[in-house]
């Protein structure tokens, strides 16, 4: 069981959001990735983390930007320890907010930012973690935290091909259908009209990670559900389509910075 009032709060949200409060003393997580926009407000005490081979910081108030795929831990600077909030957002609902249906996604190089605009937006939807926020304030809040991303990026997002933009949606769109099962990049390349490494180069650029990747975080997010629901381990791991216990948990504490059972026991403590 986690030592210290160490927890993780977590908040589903609609369209694949999630939200969190998190609380550390030390460190709170290892090296890892997402495949998602890792968007916060340090809430009290001092936030360290390492992250595009600097170490970082922030303090209260300030704005956590971590993009799609960039390797990060965390932690709590000081003894008093730490408490912090972050969004989670799929990529391309940042494209879609801004006005980019056929676009690569905003870059922001600085992970610890004083935007008052990106803050409040930030903790409009952060606020209330009890409640899912209602769609209206939560298409105004996605608005203007990619005005906010935009805004801070250093540079500017740039453009990809109507065709190909489609190509990667429908990929995706398949991935999510098919994440339990054993996917091919035949498979792929057949649905997108365009071969393996041109895909892979484009599905980066709108979603910020590889197929391969995005098919194994939608298989983490199906065994967190299941872990959730008090399902055991080797079960939830052979649910979500991973081949056994050992790759589900490799797999897990390389994108979650943790063990399952650590992950599982946090949760459960708030």
């Amino acid at each position: 069981m986690p030592e210290g009032g160490d927890r993780i709060r977590l908040a589903s949200s609609p369209r694949g959001i999630e939200r969190i409060e998190a609380r550390f003393h030390g460190n709170g997580f290892s090296p890892h990735r997402h495949d998602t926009y890792a968007l916060g407000v340090t809430m009290s005490g001092i936030q360290t983390f390492s992250y595009r081979g600097s170490s970082r910081f922030s303090l209260p108030g300030r704005v956590i930007v971590l993009h799609p795929d960039e390797l990060h831990d965390g932690g709590a600077g000081t003894e008093d320890g730490l408490v912090y909030r972050m969004v989670y957002l799929p990529p391309s609902l940042i494209a879609e907010a801004c006005g980019q249906t056929a676009g690569s996604l905003p870059f922001v190089a600085d992970p610890v930012v004083t935007d008052v605009g990106l803050r409040a937006a930030l903790l409009d939807v952060l606020e209330d973690l009890v409640h899912e926020p209602q769609s209206m304030l939560m298409d105004d809040a996605l608005t203007r935290i990619a005005a906010g991303l935009c805004r801070n990026a250093s540079v500017a997002p740039g453009r990809v091909g109507p065709t190909a933009h489609r190509a990667v949606l429908m990929c995706r769109d398949y991935l999510d259908e098919h994440c339990e099962e054993t996917v091919s990049s035949g498979e792929l390349e057949e649905l997108a009209g365009m071969d393996r490494y041109e895909l892979a180069r484009q599905f980066r650029r709108v979603l910020g990670t590889s197929p391969h990747r995005y098919l194994v975080m939608r298989r983490l997010d199906r065994a967190r559900r299941e872990l959730r629901a008090g399902t055991g381990l080797a079960e939830a791991a052979a649910a979500a389509g991973f081949s056994d216990q050992a790759h589900f948990t490799r797999h897990f504490k390389k994108t979650f910075g943790m063990t399952p059972g650590r992950w599982t026991a946090l949760s459960r403590a708030s």
